[in-house]
């Protein structure tokens, strides 16, 4: 369980580092998320909320709770990514990828249940 876990934390936290790192030096990302329609501030803020994430969720002392949030609100970056690649017309493969992230961070969070409960039986 734990090896589940902890590989699909830590591809998502790679995937979310690379892509906040994108958001804020990467002169085509920043490009395209202006094309997308969203504000400039809007980027930097999910820059730093995704290395926020990764923090919480790498990081076992953080209470449940608290990673359920991180988790909501990397799932709601995925679903708006989505949607608005699909508004945009691009390219199908990028909606696949953001879908194939989602799995993992469905995974990561079904698996963190499973440890937490079987730790407090």
């Amino acid at each position: 369980m734990k090896t589940i876990y902890w590989t699909t934390t830590i591809l998502l936290s790679i995937f979310l580092l690379w892509s906040a790192w994108t958001y804020l030096y990467s002169k085509p990302t920043i490009e395209g998320v202006k094309e997308l329609g969203f504000p400039d501030h809007f980027r930097i803020q999910l820059a730093v909320l995704k290395i926020i994430a990764i923090f919480i969720l790498l990081i076992p002392q953080f209470p449940i709770q608290i990673k359920e949030w991180a988790y909501t609100g990397i799932g709601l970056f995925f679903i708006t990514a989505i949607v608005a690649h699909i508004v945009h017309k691009d390219s199908f493969i990028i909606t696949i990828i953001n879908l194939v992230f989602m799995g993992l961070l469905i995974t990561s969070n079904i698996y963190l249940h499973k440890i937490f409960n079987s730790a407090n039986l």
